[in-house]
């Protein structure tokens, strides 16, 4: 087995292994970041874009969906407008939800944001056109699971009962530094993938990385619902 092959097998192991495992953890919000939101009083526009980023940088079902997206987009174009899509579906649901209040169950909405992780491996395997004969609207299906995502971001702002005293300014900064987040982690991936693809092991392990995928989906879900009916 040669270097190359190697380091797939490696690449796909961190995306199936270290990523489950580290599920029950990145999601949450630390010790710090806990008493900070609990304590603020007012606008803080930097701690709240720092907080922004740093869930999204750590948000591995957010990350595990967009590898997925953007697996097979080869050109810098076709980034931009799903990866676009993306962030106006979560931007929407994220400021939507908290100012509207809209409470939503944490574990069934981030089993959700697993299933968009499935849904997306097995698209990119060809799975809807092998299953029912058409491929569904790849753009479209992205701009749905990013509210999907955007719900979740929201419902972690919940949970802390921010006051009204700078509330828009704080979810704005919020909402700014995931996307701060996105893009560093975004930046990442491409790095990883564009020197990946130098490589004909890339398309050789396409199948088995978004087999992978749908894996790591699956568990994300089945974490999630344990948490629901246990909770």
């Amino acid at each position: 087995m040669n270097n190359v092959m190697k380091n797939a097998i490696l690449l796909l192991l961190m995306i199936t292994g270290f990523f489950a495992s580290f599920s029950l953890m990145a999601h949450g919000v630390d010790d710090a970041t806990k008493q900070f939101l609990e304590a603020n009083q007012g606008a803080a526009i930097f701690p709240f874009i720092y907080i922004g980023a740093k869930h999204m940088v750590t948000g591995y079902d957010h990350l595990l969906f967009l590898v997925g997206v953007i697996f097979f987009l080869f050109r810098s174009k076709d980034v931009v407008i799903y990866v676009s899509l993306f962030t106006l579906g979560h931007s929407l649901t994220l400021l939507y939800g908290v100012f509207s209040n809209i409470q939503i169950n944490a574990y069934l909405i981030d089993a959700i944001i697993g299933l968009s992780v499935v849904y997306k491996g097995f698209d990119n395997l060809g799975g809807f056109k092998r299953l029912l004969g058409y491929q569904p609207n790849t753009k479209l299906a992205v701009m749905i699971f990013g509210l999907f995502h955007g719900f979740g971001l929201a419902t972690k702002i919940q949970e802390f009962k921010l006051p009204e005293d700078g509330l828009v300014t704080n979810i704005l900064s919020f909402n700014i530094g995931v996307e701060i987040g996105q893009f560093l982690a975004l930046g990442m991936v491409l790095i990883i993938l564009s020197f990946w693809r130098r490589h004909r092991s890339y398309l050789s392990f396409a199948t088995l990385t978004n087999t992978a995928l749908m894996s790591a989906g699956f568990m994300l879900i089945g974490l999630q619902l344990t948490g629901y009916f246990i909770s």
